[in-house]
């Protein structure tokens, strides 16, 4: 499945005091993540709103318990694709949970798979901003990026324009950087019922989702 078809940089990766996270790429200058680009610009008043009803200490507990599953299960998927032992270990039932996720990935996602060229990927615009894929390759016979997201339930198509829009630039990340042409982007997903949803965006759509991420990069760069 995997076959090193490009060079790609190493990255230096910092936390700024506000947690906010920047990359450093050969020019030395850091740039923002698409992740702190997609999150300075975005709506946060159902967020702010759900945080105000369970209250700060629930709140905080939840993130930090989606954010231990969602990192158990990508980094199982990475061993996996690098034919390392990917066995989850634990009889809690964060791991048992994403052990089962995991599984549900591999049989229904990573079956599409025709190739990957890399995992974890560092990708960089110069001068404007940086981020990690999760994967990039090649899905049902088209270059794409890739990249796996977990929930507590599959989200509707509506609610993950921002997925789609962080696919988008580190999909122009790529075609800057080594010449590619990739116009597709596929979000696999898996909730915490091991239910599994493939979402894609291609060709017109894909335009149009590259030039939503162009106005918030360019939102952020305005509030600075």
């Amino acid at each position: 499945m995997l076959k090193q078809k490009y060079d790609y940089p190493a990255l230096r990766r910092e936390t700024q005091k506000n947690g906010q996270r920047q990359y450093v790429g050969e020019s030395g200058k850091p740039v923002p993540s698409v992740t702190t680009v997609l999150s300075d610009t975005g709506d946060k008043t159902a967020l702010i709103a759900w945080r105000k009803r369970v209250g700060d200490e629930e709140a905080n507990r939840v993130s930090r318990e989606s954010a231990g599953l969602g990192t158990k299960v990508h980094n199982a998927i990475e061993k996996y694709i690098l034919q390392e032992d990917y066995e989850i270990k634990g009889n809690n039932f964060i791991s048992i949970m994403a052990e089962s996720m995991t599984n549900e990935m591999i049989n229904n996602g990573l079956s599409k798979v025709d190739e990957l060229w890399g995992v974890e990927v560092g990708l960089i615009a110069e001068g404007l901003y940086a981020g990690t894929s999760d994967a990039i390759g090649v899905y049902e016979g088209e270059d794409a990026i890739i990249d796996f997201k977990t929930s507590k339930k599959i989200k509707p198509r509506k609610w993950i324009e921002d997925y789609f829009m962080q696919g988008c630039a580190y999909a122009l990340a790529h075609n800057e950087m080594m010449g590619t042409e990739i116009r597709k982007v596929v979000i696999l997903m898996v909730d915490r019922d091991s239910n599994f949803k493939e979402y894609t965006i291609k060709d017109e759509e894909f335009d149009s989702y590259c030039d939503k991420w162009s106005d918030r990069l360019a939102d952020y760069y305005n509030k600075q």
